[in-house]
């Protein structure tokens, strides 16, 4: 929603209302003391119109601004003594009216202070040159009337515009809002399935027999909580073939971590499935690793993650993952990686 009227008509009718204003200082040509004063009038009104209706942007520019004032306060000066007030108010005395267009427009366009500066040149020069019961008759508080109303209703319009801002940031606000709640949702329900998936067959064995399981099937328990722990913690390593191969690691003997520290859930989904894939083939390779773990690299790295298989012990291995057991010096550590691979982030790489 939009607090506002198309620019081309605001533009349109202005130009309509100053060309007439100019229609008129024609038509008046041969009732004036001097043609030079009020022709030059026409010019600078033509010109300093033309800048403040068609200079682009919503604020006018100070420049403009300023040879709008200029024009709105030279006009009575060098127009006025071309006209004879004997015959009364008329058509001669179009400048008055045309410096409150112009002063309408300088309000619309964001600078109301020279607009006010405007018209109360022309009010205080038009009682000096013709008294001040010149201000109803020759329409100079017609000319104020107008800015008045402009300034209101640009004020009203701004403080409109404000609070359509304010309400669509609060929409969008919402939405967003209810966008997170909406996924928080869904990944719930996602890892509930896929740990009722998992879990429910051992399950209804160990009620099957009542609690009472064999070794295989404890051994066999503990991989289903490792693997339901991956979900939790490792979740973007994670694809079909992932977990199949992590499993069959973990029957093996093995022991196997995943780490999701962040870094991969800005990639495309090709990209995804393309680290998901090598990252099981990699899990194939190191079929006699004792510990293997898979990490993933935050962002700002071209290595998306890390694959690494050690031949030790699980403390041994963990300290040998984290570089605290790699020793240019002792060779026997260097025979203990099995595997140490790192997966690009973008395949070109």
């Amino acid at each position: 929603m939009r607090v506002s009227i198309p620019a081309g008509v605001a533009i349109g009718l202005a130009a309509l209302f100053s060309l007439y204003h100019l229609l008129l200082a024609a038509t008046t040509l041969s009732h004036v003391l001097h043609v030079g004063p009020v022709v030059t009038c026409m010019v600078l009104y033509a010109a300093a119109t033309a800048m403040a209706l068609f200079v682009p942007g919503r604020t006018l520019p100070m420049w403009t601004a300023c040879f709008s004032l200029a024009t709105a306060v030279v006009m009575p000066i060098i127009a006025a003594p071309a006209v004879e007030l004997r015959s009364g108010p008329g058509y001669a005395t179009w400048w008055i009216a045309a410096v409150g267009t112009l002063m309408v427009v300088l309000v619309v366009r964001g600078r109301g202070p020279f607009a006010w500066v405007g018209v109360g040149f022309v009010a205080v020069h038009t009682v000096a040159w013709a008294g001040l019961g010149a201000l109803g008759s020759l329409g100079v508080l017609g000319s104020v009337a107008w800015v008045a109303i402009a300034t209101g209703f640009s004020v009203a319009m701004n403080r409109a515009t404000r609070v359509t801002r304010d309400f669509m940031r609060a929409e969008q606000e919402t939405v967003d809002w209810q966008a997170a709640q909406d996924a928080h949702v869904f990944e719930r329900q996602f890892r509930l399935r896929q740990t009722t998936r998992m879990a429910l067959p051992m399950l209804e064995r160990i009620i099957a027999t009542r609690g009472e399981l064999d070794e295989a099937d404890r051994r066999e328990s503990l991989h289903l909580e490792q693997a339901i722990r991956d979900e939790i913690r490792g979740r973007s390593l994670l694809s079909d073939d992932v977990r199949e191969e992590v499993m069959r690691l973990r029957r093996r003997g093995a022991t196997v971590q995943l780490h999701d520290d962040g870094g991969l859930d800005e990639l495309e989904i090709d990209e995804l499935r393309r680290i998901h894939l090598r990252v099981a083939e990699a899990l194939r390779q190191v079929r006699d690793a004792d510990n293997v773990i898979v990490r993933t690299v935050s962002e700002g790295s071209d290595v998306a993650v890390t694959v690494v298989g050690l031949r030790l012990d699980t403390a041994a291995s963990e300290s040998a993952a984290l570089g605290a057991g790699l020793d240019d010096d002792d060779g026997d550590e260097d025979d203990s990686v099995a595997l140490w691979l790192e997966i690009p982030r973008h395949a070109d790489a």
